[in-house]
């Protein structure tokens, strides 16, 4: 599935964006449990991997992305958390009545999300989707995985070489509907121009290091985002695919201040002299 839209923010320190978007079931998996929104009238972006199976991991990603479907048109920065706080929270709380009425079991969702409003950025996370960021010819990882591997290598109790093949390596340690309440990090920051944003589950993630990303973000930071978000996903298809795979890509332009043209000539309001 692919998507591109560009917009125009009727805001102070005016951004347009082009987004593309693309989500794969993968060359092993027969469901997909991955659901992408990309919503730029609102100034959000968002990639969901379910977990729990038929009729669960997918319920758990479409409701995240259904409850943020209502976010509608915010007044600023501030307004954007707010709603998507309180949606989560609502998401939240459905994942677990489902969980509830599958007789317990684990269903949940992991979330990386992207808030723009004006010239400020937001990534809101859970689990081990990620947001990265094209700045000039620097990528940074932008979020941080909430895993059991990743918490090793912060405590210093295995090296990064060690991580690659750790048997427990995609094990998570948040998701979004398995805690009463919602566990996310954020990040924020001054957005600029020609920034660009990569939104990813680890169905990509698994079949790219971050020296490769950059690279090919990189190369591709000007060009067709429909073409390079599709080198991305096929890449990791042919890699193997033994996970669904979701990429969303978001470009920043800072359009400036549009030029006023009079609308007719009012000799009533000339200056007297």
């Amino acid at each position: 599935m692919n998507a591109i839209h560009d917009l125009v923010t009727p805001l102070e320190g005016l951004m347009g964006f082009e987004t593309c978007h693309r989500s794969d079931v993968g060359r092993v998996r027969t469901l997909n449990e991955d659901s992408v929104l990309s919503q730029p009238q609102s100034g959000l972006w968002l990639v969901a991997d379910g977990m729990g199976g038929h009729t669960a991991g997918d319920f758990a990603s479409q409701t995240i992305v259904r409850e943020m479907q209502s976010v509608g048109i915010p007044t600023g920065a501030a307004d954007l958390h707010a709603r998507f706080v309180a949606r989560l929270a609502h998401a939240n709380s459905l994942i677990r009545c489902q969980s509830e009425q599958l007789g317990g079991g684990t269903v949940g969702s992991t979330i990386a999300a992207l808030l723009i409003q004006q010239d400020h950025f937001a990534c809101i996370w859970s689990g081990d989707s990620r947001v990265y960021r094209m700045r000039g010819n620097r990528l940074t990882r932008v979020t941080r995985d909430h895993t059991e591997v990743q918490a090793l290598l912060d405590a210093g109790s295995i090296t990064r070489e060690q991580a690659e093949t750790w048997p427990r390596k995609n094990v998570i340690t948040r998701a979004i509907g398995v805690t009463p309440a919602p566990e996310c990090d954020m990040v924020e920051g001054a957005l600029l121009n020609a920034d660009l944003f990569l939104l990813c589950s680890d169905g990509l993630t698994e079949y790219y290091s971050d020296g490769e990303l950059a690279e090919v973000l990189f190369s591709g930071a000007t060009g067709s985002l429909e073409r390079l978000c599709n080198q991305l996903v096929d890449t990791a298809l042919a890699r193997g695919g033994k996970d669904n795979v979701s990429a969303l890509l978001v470009r920043c332009h800072n359009l400036g201040l549009p030029s006023l043209e009079p609308l007719g000539d009012f000799p009533e309001y000339r200056e007297r002299t």
